[in-house]
């Protein structure tokens, strides 16, 4: 994997991933990172995730990014609507464990953070483990390959 500086990294959330994702935009800067772009919200206000998921996942799928984060309070709802986009593998992720398997053998391209259910420095590390992991291949891709693309 390329390292995070060389990386485009596109954000979303909802009111409840708010705070956690412009900690997380700090993080990434502190590692380097200079291509991020967030795509929403923009408060602690109410808000439908969808709204914001939709371009995140749409800037990875047409690979204006190399990849997403998304944070909404379970991660479950903007999970989900990240992967109704073609080409997205978004893998809900709480540990470093499951981040590094989300990408070694899902080759996921957004991590999905639960605001409500992980600290800031599980994120941070769930985030590193995440962008530090190169892809496996072999068995895994052709598991990938038999995700039916709409």
């Amino acid at each position: 994997m390329k390292p995070i500086k060389d990386l485009s990294i596109v954000l979303a959330s909802d009111h409840a991933g708010y705070k956690l994702k412009l900690k997380v935009i700090e993080h990434l800067k502190e590692l380097g990172c200079t291509q991020i772009t967030d795509c929403g919200c923009y408060s602690t206000e109410s808000c439908d995730y969808p709204d914001f998921a939709h371009p995140m996942a749409t800037a990875v799928e047409t690979q204006k990014a190399d990849y997403g984060i998304a944070i909404c309070s379970t991660g479950n709802g903007i999970n989900m609507t990240a992967n109704h986009h073609q080409g997205i593998r978004a893998a809900l992720c709480w540990m470093p464990e499951l981040a590094k398997l989300a990408r070694e053998h899902n080759n996921a391209n957004v991590l999905t953070l639960p605001a409500n259910y992980i600290s800031e420095h599980l994120a941070y590390e769930t985030l590193e483990t995440f962008f530090a992991t190169d892809f496996a291949g072999g068995r895994h891709q052709r598991r990938i390959d038999k995700i039916p693309v709409r």
